[in-house]
């Protein structure tokens, strides 16, 4: 039978509220079917929905299940680093004093935090390498630039199913109005640098047609590959940061930082609504 259960509403990845990327966190979901939270995050229609579980190895603080409107992920960013805000919130106390350790699809992630900033460790990518040809000519196409205008591609799926390209210039990233009726079902990260001068290096946007939302605001499971992508080709340097969501009128700042060969993704948290859901 149907109870309320603790509910939490996080803005990620952005110092001012409701300028992020928003995830519902449902805690305690245990009992819940995977029917149930499956329909519970197609009526949320936020990119993401999360059920806080209890952990099933000692290792772990929690067990966390993302689900998109559509399907479940094994791993997603925003929504590790909101549902740990919430769970931290709601008086979660970590075994080991700094770090928090999160089970999920992808296995164990480690988290840190420090003032109302969390970050993950990157998982290891499950695919990498160069995009198929065939494919970048039809991501040139959908994106409207001469095929000459993609500097770079890659593979970066840690879960979600990435793939990226780098083009130019922010600004290029920016003006984009891409048609994906020819790729429905790409999850694509598009990137460039912003001037010299900049506060930050890049802008990116992340294209997720197939899972019922257009264009993610800001991602941190994207960043988290293509940081492993750009610092391990020398793209990059080891700490930089990434602006994201600026096409849809939000301000995501993403900091990268490589510290003891791992990619570490980290950004503000904020707990914007708190209640319970029926479920």
């Amino acid at each position: 039978m149907p109870h309320n259960r603790a509910f939490a509403q996080v803005d990620v990845f952005s110092d001012e509220p409701y300028r992020g990327n928003p995830v519902a966190v449902i805690l305690d979901a245990e009992g819940l079917s995977n029917e149930e939270m499956a329909r519970i995050a197609n009526w949320t229609n936020l990119s993401e929905t999360t059920f806080v579980l209890p952990p099933s190895t000692p290792n772990a603080d929690y067990r966390l299940r993302i689900f998109t409107p559509v399907r479940e992920l094994p791993f997603a960013g925003h929504p590790t680093l909101g549902s740990a805000a919430a769970w931290l919130e709601a008086g979660g106390i970590p075994h080991n004093e700094g770090t928090i350790v999160q089970e999920c699809g992808a296995g164990l992630v480690n988290l840190r935090r420090g003032g109302r900033n969390l970050a993950f460790a990157a998982p290891d990518p499950i695919r990498s390498g160069d995009l198929d040809e065939g494919l970048v000519a039809r991501v040139a196409a959908a994106l409207h630039v001469d095929r000459s205008e993609i500097l770079g591609h890659q593979w970066v799926d840690n879960g979600p199913g990435w793939a990226a390209v780098r083009l130019a210039s922010a600004q290029q990233v920016l003006d984009l109005e891409p048609d994906f009726s020819q790729i429905p079902d790409i999850k694509l990260g598009v990137l460039g640098p912003h001037p010299e001068d900049a506060e930050h290096e890049y802008e990116i946007r992340a294209f997720v047609p197939g899972v019922g939302v257009a264009e993610d605001p800001v991602t941190g499971s994207l960043n988290a590959s293509v940081a492993q992508w750009l610092i391990g080709s020398g793209i990059a340097p080891e700490r930089y940061t990434v602006t994201q969501g600026t096409a849809l009128g939000r301000a995501g700042v993403i900091a990268i930082s490589h510290e003891d060969d791992e990619v570490w993704v980290g950004g503000p948290t904020t707990v914007c609504l708190r209640g319970t859901a029926f479920a």
